[in-house]
């Protein structure tokens, strides 16, 4: 059955974001439950919830990409964009906001605010997206409302509000008050679609209700002027005013509402849909999307409507078995049809979108037709990825792109049988195709393809994608580190290559002098040859013989920097000499020289900074000296403390892991190339093994 098309002024695109296992599946379950847009309810825990539809979130009951689904209520449509809350998962939860007009925070009633609240906060903040937040899990043990209302304030903003409070908690969990109706709702516990029967607010919670609704009253009252005179002048605002103002307060980021409930069973669900149709904006009542023409730095306004230029931002894509790939965007402006064509603007290419649809977990309900502010995805594009703009052939418009995290935990694969390394580069490719936090490269120096990620999770994940859509099993191990050698003193010696076969021969000979150069110079060559004993034209051969031996080192076979490398002295003969011979003896020279210019290991040193709470300082402080990193100083940076240190790369394998388990998930770091440092002498000969080992694999 064909779905019905909603303008903009009908629409609401809400994600729902959180710490993973705050309920955000469960509830986004939930309100198409109760909006009658499914027919049962789902679970998690069964593996049948209507957004944790993939088989890798089946089998962790944990949501790992942002799923899409709808409900309509009061000739409302709600496009529910159910995020992950996890960090290996991040990307995707980036995604989602992308595309959201508003933010909705669930936080689990006794575990509180996490660091997946942090993160989601901050992504809204980035957006600029009102928020609200929904107190989930009221009915377990240990929940709590007062002290977590407390916690958000603490955290976000003291200017959250509850919009209202629980008649009980736990086992106790009863219904709600309405502070703006002041109205008490008692849940109909026979009911999963969170009914309620509204009656007046018994006696004994009349004194807690005065005290929040004074308390909301004010915090509306002071966003606006008339509102506050209002107040003061009558002590309190009209309910209608009042919601209006809470709205506008909250699309200026002024106020966010606090709301609560338990979405297994239904409680608190309808109170929090009539919410988000009456608090959250519509597409074209957010504000106005900029776009930049392709080729320009030209910034151009979009407005949600159906008359302007069309613009669409691809911001999912996955593939499906018998469907192949389905692309995942929003309408920014304009209106498509099904069988239109569009421009991709970001490849140069043209698409056709046929069974235009809007998606409804896994599956999609078919529509003729979309509009600027909705949500819908197609199969089968030709050449479109996750990021990219489509709009109509006549224009070049670029929406704004995701902004995607930093892929910094990194592992090198390989096909577990040989003869399916195409297959394992094609479906690399098409991962990060669907996925651009997840990235795949062969790197020509480590002989290794090296895939990056968020986390070992996310790297797991994607492993395990490449086996079960492409068919092909790849064997993981730690990415080789790239190291280096130089020279400490200096040396001299001879490189002579002569060669006689009967007809021509070859003959080339050299002296050179290889002195150490200061960290970080590169390397110098040094023409000192007087009297033509060697002829200019064969210099640039020893040149390059020298370099070309340089590069396949001498201690353990890596390259070697940092040194200048004079001849100034030779032999020629008039007929055998030649370009080759002389690029040999110059080869010859440097490998001759070099063992007595006292070689070493140097390895790479980055910089390392991290973002830590004041409360792990210490903890991660001595994890880094533990990696034989070197604390360069620390300085505050809004609530947490950076701390900057050198650090070797061969230490810092799997050091995301690591700083999230010291710091509960609240720790972050960057990290970039320093310089290269010499090599400690303890671990020289275990480095050397594995590079020999490293090159008898690599002649098999």
């Amino acid at each position: 059955m064909a779905g019905k098309t909603f303008g903009a002024e009908a629409i609401r695109n809400l994600a729902f974001l959180g710490h993973g296992g705050a309920g955000k599946t469960t509830l986004v379950d939930s309100i198409a439950f109760a909006a009658g847009a499914t027919k049962r309810k789902g679970s998690v825990a069964d593996g049948t919830a209507l957004t944790d539809f993939l088989p890798e979130e089946k089998s962790r009951g944990i949501t790992i990409g942002t799923a899409i689904a709808h409900a309509i209520w009061s000739g409302t449509k709600l496009n529910l964009i159910d995020t992950p809350g996890y960090l290996d998962f991040a990307g995707d939860a980036k995604a989602g906001v992308r595309v959201a007009d508003g933010g909705i925070l669930v936080v689990d009633a006794s575990s509180g605010v996490l660091v997946g609240t942090e993160n989601a906060w901050e992504y809204c903040q980035e957006r600029g997206i009102p928020r609200m937040f929904f107190i989930s899990m009221m009915d377990k043990e240990n929940a709590r409302f007062d002290s977590l209302v407390a916690e958000i304030r603490t955290n976000f903003s003291k200017d959250a509000v509850p919009l209202e409070i629980p008649i009980g908690s736990g086992d106790g969990f009863k219904g709600t008050i309405d502070l703006l109706s002041g109205r008490a709702r008692f849940f109909d516990r026979s009911s999963l679609k969170g009914d309620y029967k509204e009656q007046e607010i018994p006696d004994d919670l009349k004194a807690n209700f005065d005290q929040a609704y004074q308390e909301l009253i004010e915090a509306i009252a002071a966003t606006d002027d008339s509102l506050l005179e209002e107040y003061l002048e009558q002590g309190t605002i009209e309910p209608k005013r009042a919601a209006g103002a809470l709205k506008t307060a909250m699309a200026s980021g002024t106020l966010f509402p606090i709301l609560c409930g338990s979405a297994e069973g239904g409680y608190g669900t309808k109170s929090l849909i009539e919410r988000l149709v009456d608090l959250m904006p519509s597409p074209n009542h957010s504000k106005p999307e900029r776009a930049r023409r392709s080729g320009s730095d030209e910034e151009v306004e979009l407005s949600a409507s159906a008359d302007g230029p069309l613009a669409l931002l691809v911001f999912k894509m996955t593939a499906e078995p018998r469907v192949g790939e389905l692309s995942y965007f929003r309408v920014f402006s304009g209106k498509i049809s099904n069988g239109d064509s569009v421009k991709n603007v970001n490849r140069e290419s043209t698409e056709k979108l046929g069974h235009l649809a809007i998606p409804q977990g896994k599956d999609r309900v078919e529509v003729s037709e979309l509009e600027a502010g909705d949500i819908g995805v197609v199969a089968k594009l030709k050449d479109t990825h996750t990021g990219d703009t489509l709009c109509g052939e006549d224009q070049s418009l670029i929406l704004e792109e995701i902004k995607f995290p930093d892929s910094d935990v990194a592992t090198a694969v390989k096909a577990a049988q040989r003869g399916d390394e195409d297959k394992v580069s094609t479906g690399l490719h098409k991962l990060h195709a669907e996925d651009p936090t997840f990235n795949a490269k062969f790197d020509p120096e480590l002989g290794q393809t090296i895939a990056r990620g968020l986390g070992e999770i996310h790297l797991e994940v994607a492993m395990e994608r490449l086996r079960d859509r492409y068919g092909v099993e790849v064997v993981t191990e730690p990415p080789r580190i790239p190291y280096r050698e130089t020279i400490k003193k200096t040396a001299e010696g001879q490189g002579r290559y002569r060669k006689q076969t009967g007809g021509r021969g070859q003959f080339g000979d050299c002296w050179i002098r290889l002195s150490p150069a200061p960290r970080g110079s590169g390397y110098e060559f040094v023409n000192k040859i007087a009297g033509g004993v060697i002829p200019s034209k064969f210099i640039p051969s020893v040149d390059k013989g020298v370099q070309e031996a340089a590069a396949r080192g001498v201690v353990a076979g890596f390259p070697v920097l940092d040194f200048s490398a004079e001849v100034y002295d030779g032999s020629h003969h008039s007929v055998d000499s030649s370009d080759i011979a002389f690029k040999v003896a110059g080869s010859l020279a440097f490998k001759e020289v070099a063992q007595h210019a006292e070689p070493i290991l140097l390895e790479p040193i980055y910089e390392v900074e991290v973002t830590v709470p004041e409360a792990y300082m210490g903890d991660v402080i001595g994890d880094l000296n533990q990696r034989r990193g070197r604390i360069l100083g620390m300085e505050p940076r809004g609530k947490k403390q950076v701390v900057k240190a050198h650090v070797p790369l061969a230490e810092l394998h799997k050091y995301s892991s690591t700083l999230r388990s010291i710091t509960h998930g609240r720790g972050g770091y960057k990290r970039k190339l320093h310089t290269y440092e010499e090599v400690p002498p303890q671990i020289v000969d275990k480095i050397i093994e594995e590079a020999e080992k490293a090159r008898m694999e690599a002649k098999k």
